[in-house]
């Protein structure tokens, strides 16, 4: 004998294509939320971003893309026989777009990668914006993170990039983003090459995804490599020396690549 719960249920075989408008389902009647991420491949020489072309699957009506840029890439030791002043680099800026959207349609996605063009420069290069375009969208990205510098301009700090956490409702084409604290800075209380003591600068992350810095310095007379692999969009490590004497430079690290997280139903 059938039972009240055997009537609730309705085959799909038994609706007619079309008859049944979005606007008649109850919010969150369904849960299907699917989710894909779009990254490169952090540490990987010169390739570090992805972009693709993606289709959105049929009967999916509405769409949720979240965008981090890439980080910005270390300052190199560019002055090999003493130390100086340092800046370390910026994770990545986050933006986010909610829209409706139609099974079919194809959005260009890029992750942003990142440079190793200037890791022996005394300045690091910015990390690449993340982006999306497509219908519905306009002018939507996020932004790279700062670059790390370098000086050994005993009468200032080397400031590379000025904090910018706050940003308008709108900008840069999406419903809420926000920016990012730049690294910290690092400036000896010593003179000339002698400032092995507490040699410290940390990289920033990227909003929202739970990295945390790693400190980067040295704390005897030798130099070093900004080596660590960074997570993504995050900033990345800076080369440091105390040493004095022969040309011995480091090189810094790359930021992290950035990332593009696509939610949808």
């Amino acid at each position: 004998m059938a039972n009240y719960s055997s009537y609730k249920q309705v085959n799909n075989d038994q609706i007619v294509s079309g008859t049944i408008p979005s606007s008649a389902i109850s919010s969150g009647t369904f849960s299907n939320w699917c989710v894909k991420w779009v990254h490169g491949a952090p540490g990987s020489v010169c390739s570090t971003g992805c972009c693709c072309a993606w289709t959105v699957p049929s009967n999916v009506t509405r769409i949720t893309w979240e965008v981090w840029g890439a980080g910005g890439n270390g300052h190199g030791e560019c002055n090999c026989n003493r130390c100086g002043n340092w800046h370390a680099a910026g994770g990545g800026y986050y933006n986010t777009k909610t829209h409706d959207t139609t099974g079919g349609c194809v959005y260009s996605v890029c992750a942003g990668g990142t440079y190793r063009c200037c890791s022996r420069e005394c300045t690091g290069c910015k990390g690449c914006s993340s982006y999306v375009n497509g219908y519905n969208l306009s002018n939507f990205c996020a932004t790279g993170g700062p670059r790390g510098c370098y000086t050994n301009d005993w009468s200032a700090h080397c400031y590379s990039h000025y904090e910018d956490c706050c940003v308008q409702p709108g900008a840069w084409g999406g419903d809420f983003a926000m920016g990012n604290h730049a690294g910290t800075s690092y400036r000896p209380g010593g003179f000339n090459c002698h400032c092995f003591f507490n040699n410290d600068a940390t990289p920033t992350g990227a909003p929202f995804i739970g990295t945390l810095g790693v400190s980067y310095g040295v704390r005897q007379c030798w130099i070093r490599c900004g080596c660590w692999t960074v997570p993504y969009a995050h900033g990345g490590q800076g080369a440091t020396t105390s040493y004095c004497g022969d040309g011995h430079c480091g090189q810094g690290g790359q930021g992290g690549s950035g990332l593009v997280k696509i939610t949808y139903v």
